[in-house]
């Protein structure tokens, strides 16, 4: 099994949004047996809490699951996780900075580059802006995690 977690700072906004937009693509492409989708955040601050009230809102409307609880990435995850995806500069850093080993550091990318059209790496938090906000950071996330699904189908030889 091949383990992503995707992870912002809270784990209410951009992270639950991959998760549930991933594991979608994960499933549709036949993959779901092989790749295993989880989040995240760097902070304990909405630990236990429900997705933001707007990101649910997103998904739901986008036809996306979207029944979440808060979290925080733990650096013990590192071994049981192969790939590690920040949605932002900074909780990238924060992630390396968890790191126990090169190896594990190794293991923290970020999702937008897989968007080979964005312009920015970052995926930027929503969480201050308006419900168009959220549209709008969800269409980053759908079209970066369509790339990190090549990347993973390519692992598996299955192209998608």
């Amino acid at each position: 099994m091949f383990r992503i977690c995707f992870v912002c700072r809270g784990n209410i906004c951009r992270s639950p949004m991959a998760e549930h937009v991933f594991r979608r693509m994960v499933e549709e492409a036949g993959l779901a047996d092989v790749v295993e989708v989880d989040s995240a955040g760097t902070s304990d601050g909405f630990a236990g809490y429900s997705a933001d009230p707007r990101t649910a809102g997103v998904l739901a409307a986008a036809g996306y699951e979207s029944a979440h609880t808060a979290r925080q990435f733990r650096a013990r995850w590192f071994r049981s996780r192969d790939l590690v995806v920040a949605l932002d500069v900074h909780n990238e850093g924060v992630l390396r900075r968890m790191a126990v080993t090169d190896a594990e550091a190794g293991k923290v990318v970020l999702l937008r580059p897989y968007d080979r059209a964005a312009g920015d790496v970052n995926v930027p938090d929503p969480y201050l802006g308006t419900e168009a906000t959220f549209v709008e950071c969800l269409g980053m996330v759908e079209a970066a995690c369509r790339g990190l699904l090549k990347t993973v189908g390519r692992a598996y030889a299955r192209p998608l």
